[in-house]
């Protein structure tokens, strides 16, 4: 968490200008103002940054060129000589850019959003995996002419729903299930001592004989297993946000924070890794959680160099930097476990040879391509090649990180407080309903007071 914290606000305030780059969409209601008395608040020439913005607006629709720009006198509301929806219209709202705002308690809000915002949803930062928002907002922020259609499925295969009722329909079945999937999970890697932290011990003997007999089968065995642990709980953590805001607190106490489009679903289609292979298992299908945080060094340093970050030498400078940053997180994590683990010959090897796959397999694309192949072979082919790749490469390198998530007794963690299997008597003997034994929340008081606080 320390290491993602100082990546994290690195990218926000010294890889970017946070102060007068990032701005987020809000909406707010469009009152009766009178044009000409607007025109003359507006502020002068002098109180304008470089990047356009006047010093203390809270907001500014990025209106089309018959449009009358926001006054610093209503800032937190939009004249009727804004473009946008208005009262005639059935509709009282506007959205509209908003930049750091003013007021401090909204400047508070403001911050607090971009921090714990990773993918830059409803941002001026949002990353390219995910779906641009709906053609509604984007006809109100598009300062040119407003783009035609709004896909509501990205490139990747990442949905955006526009509906609250679909988005909780969605992610409530897969809360639901994901709670269900994680409790047998846990139930069956529980009955093989692999997943207490015993790497090297023979497979569990409720397996078929056709997989214990075969050191291959076992570890496609073990790798699958952890692999389903790991999508479902992140997949299942990630319901949670657009369940509560969206479906408890609602817009009238967060605005656009609580609408259904600003949570698209945190994975990719499994397609990309069928066209894409192994770049597109990493830059499509999985979650692109830290996708800016691991883009903007890049960025940065090449626009120190001069490179243009779209080029081929700034796509594999790009690539290395964000590989080298995920492994060093997932290094972190693996130095803090108390188990002995290998931070280096485990999570950081494992994340450091994911380019070395990339680059050999897009060499590999280049020259059946110089040859002729590509072009004789069917499309379905072609992808069965990469999904080939991509699970023979990650048979190879995966156990690198499983094995030491396995040996730091990442399985051994608890995830449901009830467990419906466990209940029914398809757990192990002595278990029930129940599974959060002893105390929830301990203090412990050390010798300093900052060594002191709340665990569990």
């Amino acid at each position: 968490m320390n290491a993602w914290g100082i990546l994290w606000l690195a990218s926000l305030v010294i890889f970017n200008d946070g102060r007068n780059v990032f701005r987020r969409i809000e909406r707010q209601e469009i009152v009766q103002a009178d044009i000409a008395t607007e025109n003359k608040s507006l502020p002068h020439k002098e109180d304008y940054p470089q990047n356009g913005v006047p010093k203390g607006q809270q907001l500014r629709a990025r209106a089309r060129p018959s449009a009358k720009p926001a006054s610093t006198k209503a800032s937190n509301v939009l004249t009727r000589g804004e473009v946008g929806k208005t009262e005639e219209d059935g509709d009282t709202s506007h959205y509209a850019w908003q930049y750091l705002p003013h007021k401090f308690s909204n400047r508070i809000d403001w911050v607090y959003d971009l921090v714990t915002n990773f993918r830059g949803t409803g941002w001026s930062h949002q990353i390219t995996s995910i779906p641009a928002p709906p053609l509604s907002v984007l006809q109100d922020i598009e300062s040119t002419e407003s783009p035609a259609k709004s896909p509501r499925v990205s490139s990747t295969g990442n949905v955006r729903y526009c509906e609250p009722i679909s988005l909780l329909r969605h992610r409530l079945m897969a809360l639901v299930l994901g709670y269900l999937a994680i409790d047998a999970i846990k139930i069956i890697m529980m009955l093989d001592p692999y997943f207490w932290g015993l790497t090297s011990s023979a497979p569990p003997n409720y397996l078929p004989t056709v997989i214990t007999s075969s050191a291959v089968l076992t570890r496609t065995y073990r790798l699958l297993l952890s692999l389903a642990g790991t999508y479902t709980a992140l997949n299942s953590i990630f319901s949670l946000g657009p369940v509560a805001f969206v479906g408890i607190v609602g817009p009238r106490i967060l605005g656009a924070r609580a609408e259904a489009w600003q949570y698209p679903d945190t994975y990719g289609s499994y397609r990309t890794v069928f066209t894409k292979g192994l770049a597109g298992w990493w830059g499509g299908w999985w979650h692109q959680t830290f996708r800016f945080g691991f883009e903007a060094p890049t960025k940065w340093l090449c626009q120190k160099l001069g490179w243009d970050h779209r080029s081929t030498k700034g796509k594999t400078l790009g690539m290395l930097i964000a590989f080298g940053c995920s492994g060093c997180l997932h290094t972190c994590a693996s130095y803090t476990m108390w188990p002995p683990t290998h931070p280096i010959k485990g999570p950081l090897a494992f994340f450091w040879l994911q380019p070395v796959g990339i680059i050999s397999q897009m060499l590999l694309a280049g020259w059946m391509k110089k040859l002729g192949i590509q072009n004789r072979l069917p499309t379905w082919v072609l992808g069965l090649g990469n999904f080939i790749f991509v699970h023979v490469w990650m048979y190879y390198t995966a156990p690198l990180l499983m094995d030491d998530f396995a040996a730091g007794g990442i399985w051994l963690y608890e995830p449901v407080p009830v467990s419906l299997l466990r209940g029914l008597g398809f757990g192990l003997e002595g278990q029930g309903w129940w599974c959060w034994h002893g105390k929830l929340v301990r203090w412990h008081r050390g010798e300093r007071w900052w060594q002191s606080g709340f665990y569990s």
